[in-house]
């Protein structure tokens, strides 16, 4: 790949030279180098060297030659033009252009932050700002700076430090320690660019310099001589900008600032395009790539889960207690292996791996992992499953385990052949698709076997021994309505017109909630939306639509009513139109947006512990699918060892795992249903937290 990439960089470097030598340069790759590294030093975007360079995709090696676009026209000129007078010693002004930050400002000019405050002492207020118009210091000028006489009691001074701990902002750890960001930043001056997890922060003080690992988070600590603070090392990774992302999205997924993610990536002041390729803090957990696990050679897998095994677990922690959730009066009760419960448990998987396309598949395995999303999701749900057997049996749990192909699509699947080897089984999971779940609990109807749907969100049939263990659409919605009664809320909607599915459901399963005006044009009646709300009294206002301009107005609405109201956003479902560039995130923040679902986001010790076990194993974060494999497979296990049956555990007991609560009951018509939902609300910490 080596010797390819150099001789196709060769080749089109000789081509294009024939057209112009000022278009493209040669450049050798140092060991260690990075695209954005590359991209940074020549002032040009990864995707322009990429553009030149498609095998630089696969990686850099030491040596590589690269073909490097350089600067050219009006760019060219406008950097001339700047570094020459900077450097002939006369001040600059420059109007700030959209996008632009104090770091690319700074580099564009080659000065230093403290100069670029020196000459304009409004920044440290209020920031850069578009149209403001700053004065740029010649190279060389001295900053004027107010000199202190040293302290001689200054190292007796007690000092606090903190380390970040994940999803931690500069914002919330500045507000524990009633600071302002920008003395948090003066005080570490190398987290401007970026908050890595694990940093030690200087909170107050100068923090010692120690070899052992650090202390509990903000604990303060006294010495008589303070030395050099201790500072993890920052590593990075590089991250493709996937389709439709936005600086919201990236921000959420690598707890970044747009301004931090600019100042790492300059070339996103150009904005966000796919394809781009972006350094981020290695500390922080990007979305799993495809769990690339090894299918199982033969139809049946049997696992036996008394087997010694050198595993050392990664599942929820184990206790014998309950306590109470924080969004119901329901009690959730962590399950615990009964004393005495020695009889041996059976519970079977039925996974589509669809084993035989896959050995008919020309292309190959691996080929088909690649490109076949149904597999991926399979695979995904394996890998979490194979979690949780190797936590039961690290729990020694009296069960074995059988999983079987089920060779499934929408219409078909081979359950009808695998009857007589499930009939002396304690729980089915599976199969994925739901009228395939619904046959196969329907032929163990008989048997009395709890056949667990573990996918499909599906309104299931009414079939005694089927559990639709992922709540409905309705479920779920009935939450959020539920909880904001609970509250006392008045609940009004804002509905755009052609969300009728949600106007009619309102209507038919929540009386009393008040519906905003829309105008002729179909926009908000703002001024009626506003009437609609009472002081003195929490104000839900349920959002639904997808329409950029009423979304605006409805937020600045809210925001108004602020002042003599208590009001909280909502929606019903995720919303695609909060997650772009024109919604001011921090809006949201304000209005504390809420939502129901059904998982959470947790950083409970056991979670971590997960979390953590699951990356050593997979080499790969856990995806949505993984985890709910986990989390239906332990789950199903430890209820099968209280001392009951699947179906007396369902009735009594609610349970929480990683991601997903369950919380199952019987269905009027027939059948279990699952309705553990989360209230998840944004608080003004910028974390994410599950309603009280």
């Amino acid at each position: 790949m080596k010797y390819y990439l150099t001789l196709l960089s060769f080749v089109f470097f000789i081509s294009s030279s024939a057209f112009s030598q000022e278009k493209v340069v040669k450049y050798k790759v140092s060991s260690g180098e990075t695209i954005n590294q590359i991209a940074q030093k020549f002032k040009v975007t990864p995707y322009d060297i990429y553009k030149l360079n498609p095998d630089a995709r696969t990686g850099l090696s030491p040596n590589t030659v690269l073909l490097i676009p350089t600067v050219t026209g009006e760019a060219k000129k406008e950097v001339s033009e700047t570094k020459t007078a900077a450097a002939s010693g006369k001040e600059i002004i420059h109007e700030v252009q959209a996008k632009e930050t104090f770091y690319s400002i700074e580099k564009k000019y080659g000065i230093s932050d403290e100069a670029l405050k020196a000459a304009n002492p409004f920044l440290e207020k209020n920031g850069v700002q578009i149209g403001q118009k700053l004065v740029i210091p010649a190279k060389g000028s001295a900053v004027k700076t107010a000199s202190k006489p040293a302290s001689k009691e200054k190292g007796a001074e007690k000092y606090v430090y903190h380390d970040v701990q994940p999803k931690e902002t500069k914002f919330g750890i500045a507000k524990q320690y009633n600071m302002s960001v920008a003395e948090l930043e003066k005080r570490n001056p190398d987290i401007v660019a970026n908050l890595p997890v694990g940093y030690r922060l200087t909170i107050k003080g100068t923090a010692p310099k120690t070899e052992s690992a650090p202390a509990e988070t903000a604990k303060a600590v006294e010495s008589k001589k303070p030395a050099e603070t201790s500072k993890k090392a920052v590593t990075y990774m590089d991250y493709q900008v996937k389709p439709k992302e936005t600086f919201y999205s990236l921000g959420r997924v690598f707890h970044l600032s747009q301004e931090e993610l600019v100042a790492l990536n300059p070339s996103l002041s150009e904005g966000v395009k796919e394809g781009m390729v972006l350094k981020v803090p290695a500390g922080y957990i990007a979305p799993a790539p495809i769990i690339t696990a090894q299918i199982p050679t033969e139809k049946t897998a049997e696992s036996s889960i008394n087997k010694p095994v050198e595993s050392t677990g990664g599942g929820i922690k184990i206790i014998d207690k309950v306590k109470s959730t924080e969004n119901s009066n329901v009690e959730v009760v962590e399950l615990t292996k009964k004393r005495g419960t020695n009889e041996r448990k059976k519970v079977v998987l039925l996974l589509p791996f669809n084993m035989a396309k896959v050995q008919s598949d020309t292309s190959g395995t691996a080929n088909r992992i690649k490109n076949d999303k149904f597999l991926n999701m399979t695979l995904d749900f394996y890998s979490g499953a194979m979690m949780a057997i190797d936590s039961a049996k690290t729990l020694k749990l009296p069960i074995d385990v059988s999983i079987y192909d089920s060779q499934e699509t929408k219409t078909t699947s081979n359950v009808s052949g695998l009857i007589s080897k499930l009939q002396d089984a304690d729980a089915v999971i599976g199969p994925f698709y739901q009228n395939n779940a619904e046959a196969t609990a329907n032929s163990l109807r008989l048997y009395n076997i709890p056949v667990i749907s573990p996918l499909s969100k599906d309104v299931a049939n009414p079939i005694d021994n089927l559990y639709q263990s992922v709540p409905s659409n309705d479920v779920v919605r009935n939450s959020v309505f539920d909880y904001m009664r609970s509250k006392n809320g008045n609940i009004v909607a804002v509905v755009d017109k052609k969300k009728e599915s949600v106007i009619n459901y309102i209507k038919q399963n929540q009386k009393g909630v008040a519906f905003a005006s829309l105008t002729e044009t179909g926009g908000l009646d703002v001024a009626n939306l506003k009437s609609l709300l009472i002081p003195n009294r929490l104000n839900y206002v349920v959002m639904e639509t997808g329409n950029t301009a009423m979304v605006k107005a409805t937020i600045k609405a809210l925001l108004d009513s602020q002042k003599t109201c208590q009001v909280q956003l909502v929606i019903l479902e995720p919303n695609s139109t909060l997650d772009t560039d024109e919604i001011n995130f921090d809006n949201l923040i304000k209005l504390k947006l809420m939502y129901p679902s059904v998982a959470r986001e947790s950083d409970e010790q056991s979670v971590l512990i997960y979390e953590k076990q699951y990356r050593l194993k997979n080499k790969a974060n856990p995806t949505t699918y993984a985890t709910r494999g986990f989390d239906v497979t332990f789950d199903t296990m430890m209820r099968l060892v209280q001392g009951k049956t699947f179906q007396e555990t369902a009735d009594l007991m609610t349970t929480q795992q990683v991601d997903n609560k369950f919380q199952y009951y019987r269905k009027e018509d027939g059948g279990h249903a699952n309705k553990g939902v989360y209230i998840l609300y944004y608080d003004s910490d910028l974390t994410l937290k599950v309603a009280n």
